[in-house]
């Protein structure tokens, strides 16, 4: 599997949904945004160490 975001432009994307969605629930991110998941998943162990990395 490629990743076909940076981990940068992924966690601004995350930052950005959060901003406009509020919280951000994995299922509903893998129906919507299903690349952004794919990406985080590249990057990060689970889609939850993926938020709090765009948080902190």
């Amino acid at each position: 599997m490629e990743a076909s975001m940076s981990m940068e432009e992924v966690v601004a994307e995350i930052r950005r949904l959060q901003r406009e969605m509020g919280a951000l629930n994995k299922k509903k991110i893998k129906k919507l945004h299903p690349d952004l998941m794919k990406n985080a998943l590249y990057y990060f162990p689970d889609w939850q160490h993926a938020v709090d990395k765009s948080i902190s």
